[in-house]
């Protein structure tokens, strides 16, 4: 207790204040241990430089934290140190309400998830006093949370398109930006005719250095008219291509079902088209970019694989005389 009054007294002199009011998800992936945050806001730059991933704190490997509505980053740095310390994201929150730097908790709104031994552990709160419509999710993996809001209807869309996006996390999370994706969805927006002002959507796998995710997309402010969750999309699409979110990063009308995935390095690419006019050609890739297995065989448009692979991420990309057809995410345990 004498440390966490320690870690409160120094948190006194380094914060700042801003009204911060948003929806967001914090959210993690227990297959692959990534953890993962995504949100958006009608405040952005110039107000807020970075715009609102500023509420955003990623520590890769152990949890999520999102600490908004009237945003204090001396609260925000408290509860960072609270999961570095091992703490589960209840007694978090529950150490938030109790030690707010202005002893005033009933304006905040916190979201924290966190990965303890290989299960994920979800907390949340609403203060009272926030703006409305203001209020929370919670589920196995995820938090949801927002105020200022044009109803519940934004926070359920959020939890239905990310309960039912297949792939990876991050396009996971982008699915679930897409379904608040409402004029006046933060009902300051609304004369402005966007959900929002400012965006962002960050991921870190187990391993990244805290300074360096894996995935650290932001769109801190849009020209007039333009909804940053359109602008963060593309930037999600040009850096990954999610599959599921509503937009395909192709064109070609080839579909591919990949069966199993997470895997023991036995798969099965499914290629769902009535005739294939040109060369097919599978590529899978480790993390780092580098091809650990090649393939153009194509059987009863189906191409196998019975391969010995490390157990970890992988990459595969599957092209039509070099044009892309599909690419994604393959887990190898």
């Amino acid at each position: 207790m004498k440390n966490l009054l320690l870690l409160l007294i120094v948190n006194l002199f380094i914060y700042s204040v801003h009204s911060q009011d948003t929806f967001s998800i914090c959210a993690i992936d227990t297959v692959t241990g990534e953890v993962g945050s995504a949100g958006a806001s009608c405040i952005g730059a110039p107000q807020i430089p970075q715009g609102c991933s500023i509420l955003s704190d990623v520590l890769p490997g152990i949890g999520v934290i999102h600490t908004q509505a009237y945003y204090l980053a001396g609260n925000q740095n408290y509860a960072r140190q609270l999961m570095e310390m091992g703490l589960p994201p209840q007694q978090i929150v529950d150490s938030l309400v109790a030690n707010d730097v202005q002893n005033n908790p009933t304006i905040r709104q916190y979201g924290v998830v966190d990965l303890y031994e290989g299960s994920a552990r979800c907390a949340a709160f609403t203060g009272i006093n926030c703006d409305d419509y203001k209020n929370h999710i919670t589920g196995p993996n995820y938090t949801i949370q927002g105020n200022i809001l044009l109803g519940q209807q934004i926070l359920d869309s959020m939890e239905t398109r990310f309960l039912n996006s297949e792939g990876e996390l991050a396009c996971r999370l982008m699915a679930a930006l897409q379904g608040a994706k409402v004029i006046g969805a933060d009902t300051r927006c609304m004369d402005d005719g966007v959900s929002s002002l400012s965006a962002f959507l960050r991921v870190a796998q187990p391993n990244d250095p805290v300074n360096d995710l894996y995935l650290d997309l932001n769109v801190p402010s849009t020209p007039d008219g333009v909804d940053p969750i359109d602008s963060l999309q593309v930037l999600v699409d040009e850096w990954m291509g999610c599959f599921y979110t509503g937009v395909q990063s192709n064109t070609n009308p080839t579909s591919v079902v990949v069966f199993p995935n997470p895997s023991n390095g036995k798969i099965i690419f499914e290629l769902h088209e009535k005739s294939i006019k040109g060369k097919i050609l599978l590529n899978i890739f480790n993390p780092g970019g580098q091809v650990v297995y090649q393939s153009s065989e194509v059987k009863a448009n189906k191409m196998f694989v019975n391969e010995k692979f490390r157990p970890g991420i992988y990459y595969y990309k599957i092209t039509e005389e070099n044009q892309i057809i599909t690419f994604g995410k393959l887990i190898i345990r």
